[in-house]
């Protein structure tokens, strides 16, 4: 087992505590994620002190520029790791024009991560974390998207990672983890059994030194979704948009997209002003989408079945806080078929040229929906947000696409096709 090192007041920034979201009891910062006295989730408490957009414009082209919003110290950038952070912002014309939308639409496009996926965020600020508090193996349970960031992160630190997945997730994230390096299992379950696995392993002697990026360490992980939040504020010029639609599988980046939007106005950062937080889930994998719909205030797991499997969590341990943030901010949260999420990614790359993972396919078909109920105003500025790349998930569109005709290399041959295809 590593030794500890001491945690100064500068190893976590303006980070001062980890702090019950139900009870409110503080705890020192350290690898816990639930409440002695409640049992409620654990989050990062701060003291921010004064932050200016001068000060974070000034810091490096990566999500480290939000450091002094974040629970790491200020020399996080020199340390190894994948620096992730800074992904593109598009204004989505085509797209809008095609879900008849009148008002500015963006697309922030987090498959330009190092892993392609928004995943790299959260890890990085995990990694950190496990730095601090030396925890020398990174480990997770996943569906994929994360068990590649903290592969690849721990063999960019020259650490070891242990990584859960699902025995059935797609052949592409599973090939890119193994690729990485590092101790990969398989278990014949969902995720949910998975999760399940390595809350029981951390109390094993044999993983003494493991970081569980989001179990022990999931305060500190889940705050790194916040960047992506600072990022869309930034990209626009300072100021929020007037909704947001975000993928839902934990819940946990659609609650820490708000947390970011809430720091930000609170520190005079932004402008305060109204906005609407929209989540996405598929029906295959609904939870907090019926939760919704019902009225509950609490979720009921289900069994997940879903092409989505980046969002196949039947268990979300942020349902009733994603709940709480969609209803205060006048959103909302829907589902979609697995039909609708091919046709989500296909609509996407037609008309934007991203190619989304199924993730990407389950946000865009949401919003499609619920502009056609009425539920997203068609006239405001709204950004979407896509979470990982579709090379990651081909299996989902591979039946539905494929050349336009096959034709023999001669001149007529190709003709002959070129018009018949120009006559469909």
């Amino acid at each position: 087992m590593s030794s500890t090192p001491a945690i100064t007041a500068e190893s976590f920034g303006p980070a001062t505590a980890l702090r019950c979201r139900e009870c409110g009891t503080d705890y020192a910062l350290g690898a816990a994620y639930s409440c002695i006295e409640c049992f409620g989730p654990l989050e990062v408490a701060y003291n921010f002190g004064k932050v200016t957009r001068e000060q974070i414009e000034a810091g490096p082209q990566n999500m480290w520029r939000y450091a002094p919003l974040l629970p790491v110290a200020k020399y996080v950038a020199d340390e190894p790791n994948l620096n992730p952070g800074l992904t593109k912002l598009i204004k989505a014309d085509n797209l809008a024009k095609a879900l008849g939308m009148t008002g500015t639409l963006w697309v922030k496009d987090d498959s330009g991560n190092p892993t392609h996926s928004f995943k790299d965020r959260v890890v990085a600020v995990a990694q950190h974390a496990a730095r601090r508090l030396g925890l020398t193996t990174l480990a997770c349970a996943s569906t994929g998207n994360l068990a590649n960031a903290v592969a690849a992160a721990a063999a960019r630190a020259g650490q070891k990672s242990v990584v859960l997945i699902p025995s059935n997730l797609e052949a592409g994230k599973t090939i890119t983890t193994a690729t990485y390096g590092g101790t990969l299992l398989a278990i014949e379950g969902n995720y949910d059994d998975v999760n399940r696995l390595c809350s029981e392993l951390i109390g094993e002697s044999i993983s003494q030194s493991w970081g569980f990026v989001n179990v022990n360490l999931r305060p500190y992980y889940a705050e790194g979704s916040k960047s992506l939040g600072f990022e869309i504020a930034e990209q626009l010029g300072w100021r929020l948009p007037q909704q947001v639609v975000i993928p839902v599988a934990s819940g946990s980046l659609l609650t820490k997209v708000d947390k970011a939007w809430k720091e930000l106005i609170s520190l005079d950062l932004v402008e305060a002003s109204e906005y609407s937080v929209f989540g996405a889930q598929a029906t295959g994998c609904n939870p907090v989408a019926e939760a919704f719909r019902q009225g509950h205030e609490v979720v009921r797991p289900v069994k997940p079945n879903t092409i989505a499997k980046s969002l196949a969590i039947g268990n979300p341990a942020d349902g009733p806080y994603a709940l709480d943030a969609a209803r205060r901010t006048h959103g909302a949260i829907d589902d979609v078929s697995d039909a609708d999420v091919v046709d989500g990614i296909r609509l996407l790359a037609e008309t934007e040229g991203i190619f989304a993972e199924t993730a990407g396919g389950v946000t865009v078909s949401v919003l499609r929906k619920l502009l056609a109920t009425g539920q997203i105003d068609p006239s405001k500025e709204t950004v979407l947000i896509n979470t990982g790349d579709g090379l990651k998930t081909l299996d989902a569109v591979a039946d539905v696409v494929g050349p336009s005709a096959t034709v023999k290399p001669a001149l007529e041959s190709a003709v002959a096709a070129l018009n018949e295809i120009a006559r469909r």
